[in-house]
């Protein structure tokens, strides 16, 4: 039998969920939930543990299976100390409307602890499974920021954006405390809306060595933006198991047309030129086999906890605020609840060392 999991000391204390982020503040740290294989109603006693160890966050992101706003909202109740941010909701299969309201609303159960992700996803996510064409998708984010931001002002919206347009439309009852809009980025241009415009931006599947490029195309940070990055990691020493388990995701996203311009702009464009290759000939197998070891271990850290924990610091540049993981874990370890919390105890932020 396991034994019992005592938390490890904290060696700080990361900032309160309402305060704004500071330049030289430790990292906040969240999970993305649900966890892969562990069904959202198993998740209360891990909720209710993670500030414990020292998360402050929880994330959500949408595409083909858990919605944004469901697991946020019983994460809310579960764990009222916790911030909740969709990570992200795609700007395409909502209208702007509905997503003011679901904002508003969860922001009743996280006064002051919302943060509201949208962004263009990806066609996959928005054509293929819902029948919505994938038209124009910086400007549709650019005009849902923009009408968002002002009704969660409480502010009455009208008129034409570029993408849609609103007859007239005021939240009756908007949020008491502001919640925080941030934008999926994966380029220069996304990336600087969401700091001019929005309250920050959130990216993702990127190498530890790619962040400065980010940041530099951020610019200088103006005070309360913030800046999230997603790391996806899969806490086991397998390598072998930990590849098997990865490489079909990373060898569909990166083939998805963002990913494909994002590493090409980040200046990965010939290590994947291959796995690019042959996904456009239709050969699936063959583009997963083409994708270097290197990309599948960096993309999707692995290792022992402690290992993983050591290589997840290496995103936390100063700008960034907030470290969200994305965890895989084994089921052997899903199956054990001690388990499960003693693994993402050594590996976040409450770890010593």
């Amino acid at each position: 039998m396991t034994a019992p999991m005592t938390s490890p000391p904290r060696p700080h204390d990361p900032p309160r969920p309402h305060d704004p982020p500071r330049p030289h503040d430790p990292p906040r740290w969240g999970i993305t939930l649900p966890l892969p294989g562990l069904s959202l109603d198993r998740h209360r006693f891990l909720v209710e543990r993670l500030p414990d160890l020292g998360y402050t966050d929880v994330w959500t992101g949408e595409g083909g299976g858990s919605d944004a706003f469901t697991p946020l909202a019983a994460a809310a109740a579960w764990s009222p100390g916790l911030r909740v941010g969709t990570g992200i909701v795609p700007v395409h299969t909502r209208g702007p409307a509905v997503l003011a309201q679901t904002a508003a609303t969860l922001a009743q159960l996280a006064s002051g602890r919302v943060l509201l992700g949208i962004g263009a996803s990806v066609p996959a996510h928005v054509t293929d499974i819902n029948g919505i064409p994938f038209d124009e998708p910086f400007k549709r984010t650019r005009d849902v920021l923009r009408f968002v931001t002002r009704a969660l002002r409480g502010e009455h919206v009208s008129g034409d954006f570029d993408t849609f347009s609103i007859a007239g439309y005021r939240l009756p009852e908007p949020p008491a405390e502001p919640v925080k809009v941030i934008l999926g980025a994966l380029r220069p241009g996304m990336l600087r809306l969401g700091f001019t415009e929005g309250d920050g931006a959130i990216t993702n599947l990127l190498f530890p060595e790619d962040v400065p490029k980010v940041l530099d195309a951020v610019g200088p940070q103006p005070p309360g933006k913030e800046l999230v990055v997603k790391v996806f990691v899969c806490p086991t020493e397998d390598t072998e198991h930990a590849r098997r388990a990865t490489r079909p995701f990373l060898a569909w996203i990166l083939n998805r047309e963002p990913y494909r311009k994002f590493h090409e702009w980040l200046g990965n464009g010939e290590l994947l030129a291959e796995t690019h290759r042959r996904w456009e000939a239709g050969d699936v197998e063959g583009a997963r086999r083409a994708l270097p070891d290197e990309v599948v271990d960096g993309l999707f850290v692995s290792g022992s906890p402690e290992e993983c924990r050591r290589r997840i610091l290496r995103y936390h540049r100063p700008g960034v605020t907030t470290i969200q993981l994305y965890v895989s874990l084994p089921p052997e370890v899903l199956a054990d609840r001690n388990r499960l919390l003693d693994t993402l105890a050594r590996l976040g932020p409450g770890a010593a060392g």
